[in-house]
C-alpha cells in the first residue's frame, strides 16, 4: 500500500510521463510529414504540395508550442526541484531556443495560408531544418532521459 506522502510525488511523475508522451507524439508526427514533403521533390506550387507544407508548418509549430509546454514551462517557473534536472536545462536551452526561432522563421516564410508560391529555396530549407530537428530532438532526449531517471535517495 502506497503512503499518503508518495501519492503526490507518484501523481507527478504520471504526469510527467503523460507530457513526454505527448511532446513525442508531436515530434513524431512532425519528421513523418516531412519525410513525406521532402519525398515530394522537385517542388512546385501545386494545391497538393502546398497543402502538405501547409500541414508541416502547423505540426512544426505544435511540437515547438508543445516541447515548451511539457517540457520548458515547467523548469521556468522555478518548480523543478532536481538539480540534475535544472542543470541539464539550464545547458540545452539556448540552443533550444535556437531551434524555435528558426523554426518560426521557416513557418514565416513558407506558411501557406499567406504565401508558398516560390519553392526555390524549399529543398534547402528543408535539409536545414531536417537537420536543427535532429539536433532538437538530441537536446530534447538528454532532458527527458533526466526526468525519467529514478530519483536518487
Amino acid at each position: 500500500m502506497q503512503s499518503k506522502s508518495n501519492a503526490p510525488k507518484v501523481e507527478r511523475r504520471a504526469q510527467s510521463h503523460r507530457e513526454i508522451g505527448t511532446l513525442v507524439e508531436s515530434r513524431t508526427d512532425t519528421l513523418a510529414l516531412l519525410s513525406e514533403l521532402a519525398s515530394r521533390q522537385p517542388f512546385k506550387p501545386e494545391h497538393d504540395t502546398q497543402l502538405l507544407l501547409q500541414n508541416f508548418c502547423e505540426s512544426l509549430i505544435d511540437y515547438t508550442a508543445s516541447a515548451h509546454f511539457q517540457l520548458y514551462r515547467h523548469i521556468d517557473e522555478n518548480k523543478e526541484r532536481r538539480i540534475a534536472v535544472r542543470d541539464v536545462a539550464e545547458q540545452i536551452y539556448p540552443r533550444i531556443a535556437e531551434t524555435t526561432q528558426s523554426f518560426l522563421d521557416f513557418n514565416d516564410k513558407y506558411d501557406c495560408e499567406d504565401h508558398c508560391d516560390n519553392m526555390t529555396e524549399l529543398a534547402h530549407d528543408l535539409s536545414k531544418l531536417g537537420e536543427l530537428l535532429a539536433d532538437r530532438i538530441d537536446l530534447e532526449d538528454k532532458l527527458i532521459a533526466v526526468l525519467c531517471a529514478p530519483r536518487q535517495v
